[in-house]
Parts: C-alpha cells; sequence; structure tokens
C-alpha cells in the first residue's frame, strides 16, 4: 500500500482568501457571542440533519425531525423515518469520532444505515455508477480509503482545507452502498469539529442543501478537471457562509435583549436555582420586574423551569 499518496488539488489565493475569513469569523464569533452559543445546539443540529436529509430526498422536515429526537413517534415514510433515526444516532457521535480514524468512520456508518443496510459499517462488494462518474472497482476500496485516511494523519494541509478535499475525495471513491453523500457530509464535519469546536454548532449541511445543484455541479466539475479544486472553493464558501448566518442570527438575539435580561441570564447561569427574590437583590430591581422579565424570557425560549419551583432554570441562549 502506498503510504504517500496526496490527492490532486491546486491551492489558488480565492482559498487562502476565504480560509482566512473563515479563521477571523470563527473567532469573532467566539468571543462576541459565546455566552448565547448554547441555545444554536439542537436548533442547527435539527438543521444539520434535516439539510443532509432533504439533499437525498428526505421529505421529513424539521418539525417531525424534532420530534423524533425528543423520543415522539411521528406519523411518515418508514424507511424516511429509518433515515432520521440513523442520522440522529450518527451525529449524536459527531463529538467522540476520530476524524483520522477509518474505524470511526466505519462505526458512524453502522450507526448512519444501521436500520436500513444490511451492509451498514461494511465497503462495497459491488461495482458501482453515479451518473456518469463510474466509481472505482470495489476491490480498490479497501486501499483507497486507507491511503485517503493516511494522508489525513500526514498532511500538514490546514484541517478545514483537508475537510474539503476528504469530501470529495470519499465522493470519488463512493466507498459504501448507500449514504455516501451523507457520510461525506458528516465526515467533513467531524474534520472541521476538530479544528474549532464551534463547528458542531453550525448548520454546514443545511446551506449545502440550499445550494444542492451547485453542490453537484462542483462535484462534477472537479471529477472532470481530476482534482478537487473547484469542490474546494466551492465548500469553503458554504462554510463561510454557516458562519455569516450564525452570526447575524446570534447577533440580532441578543441585540433584543434588554440589560436586565442579559444579567438575570447569566445569574441563572451561575446559579441555575436561583430565585426572583435573589435575582432582584444581586441585580437591584423588584421582584415584579424580575418575574416580568423572566416571564418574557419564557415565552421567547430563552430559558425554562425544570422540576417546578424548587428545580432549576434550563438556558437556552
Amino acid at each position: 500500500m502506498n503510504g504517500t499518496y496526496t490527492p490532486p488539488y491546486t491551492i489558488t489565493s480565492k482559498m487562502l482568501s476565504t480560509v482566512a475569513q473563515i479563521s477571523e469569523h470563527l473567532t469573532e464569533l467566539k468571543y462576541t457571542s459565546a455566552s448565547t452559543l448554547p441555545m444554536l445546539r439542537k436548533k442547527n443540529r435539527i438543521k444539520t440533519l434535516s439539510g443532509t436529509l432533504e439533499i437525498e430526498g428526505n421529505t421529513l422536515g424539521e418539525e417531525k425531525i424534532t420530534a423524533l429526537i425528543d423520543g415522539k413517534r411521528v406519523l411518515g415514510n418508514i424507511p424516511e423515518i429509518a433515515e432520521v433515526q440513523g442520522a440522529i444516532k450518527a451525529y449524536k457521535e459527531l463529538e467522540n469520532y476520530r476524524y483520522d480514524s477509518m474505524k470511526d468512520l466505519l462505526y458512524a456508518h453502522k450507526l448512519l444505515m444501521g436500520e436500513i443496510l444490511i451492509s451498514a459499517g461494511l465497503f462495497r462488494t459491488g461495482n458501482v455508477r453515479v451518473g456518469e462518474h463510474i466509481a472505482p472497482k470495489s476491490t480498490l476500496v479497501p486501499e483507497l480509503v486507507q491511503q485517503l485516511f493516511d494522508w489525513l494523519q500526514t498532511s500538514k494541509e490546514n484541517l478545514i482545507l483537508k475537510s474539503c478535499i476528504f469530501h470529495y475525495e470519499f465522493e470519488f471513491i463512493h466507498p459504501f452502498t448507500d449514504g455516501n453523500g451523507r457520510m461525506g457530509r458528516l465526515w467533513q464535519s467531524v474534520i472541521l469539529h476538530t479544528y474549532n469546536p464551534l463547528f458542531s454548532l453550525l448548520p454546514t449541511e443545511s446551506i449545502v442543501r440550499d445550494h444542492q445543484q451547485e453542490y453537484y455541479q462542483a462535484i462534477e466539475e472537479a471529477t472532470q478537471m481530476g482534482e478537487s479544486t473547484p469542490f474546494i472553493e466551492f465548500m469553503l464558501d458554504m462554510i463561510l457562509e454557516s458562519i455569516h448566518k450564525v452570526g447575524n442570527e446570534v447577533g440580532n438575539k441578543v441585540g433584543n435583549m434588554t440589560e436586565n435580561q442579559k444579567k438575570i441570564i447569566e445569574f441563572m447561569r451561575v446559579n441555575p436555582k436561583i430565585s426572583a427574590k435573589l435575582l432582584a437583590e444581586d441585580i437591584g430591581i423588584s421582584v415584579r420586574k424580575i418575574e416580568d422579565n423572566i416571564s418574557k424570557l419564557k415565552k421567547q425560549g430563552f430559558v425554562k423551569r425544570i422540576g417546578g419551583t424548587r428545580g432549576y432554570w434550563e438556558i437556552s441562549i
């Protein structure tokens, strides 16, 4: 096995500029909205799941995906429900996968496709054609994937770039019977999360869904060119757009909160069991005003009381 394999691509000035912008905006997102990012975890995970599944034709949508995450029963096409349940399991482990472990990738595919494929977690044993693209012979798949992971482990390239390169190379190899698109997008997110944990909060897959035709076109252009350059540039744009979208959303939500509401949130974060009376004393306003502000925060979905009056505050921002 050739351990020195390097995927073909060309670093362009556009790539370097976009990577610099991504890094800059990630820093801004971290320091200007650190206290508000947790609210995005569940919401954007749902968008991510919906986005990656809708690209493959799943029609359940965010509302039913939310219900399934909450353990509720939903009406719908059984195979589509199985796809959602598999995606929920696979993405739940996103922060735990080792980005350069082929074993973890196979485990993720087993979680993703376990309720759909008998061969979940195993490389394909038949030859496939995807549109005009004839994928490598099945007998070559294990070696090609291993070479790709060897490159992931040894390459000194920036992880943001590596995530895009891997995504394209993975789709080119098409190593599984089914679920290759979902796995390519998932594993790019795994690599990005390794670079910066903030990426687990970004709905990049939903942005790709919004540009689905351009996504396929970028894959096709890269295949025709014989290198992943067009696809890298496209995916970098998608990553940057997802950061902009989250940054704008967080900024708008924070901007609409009063100073007293921000203080209430921060005191609740430090002491989840804090009472309205103690909040009034700490902030210096009446209990009535505290309760009025808490009521508004509840309506906006920012706070929730768990366990009644003797329970604790759950903060979603």
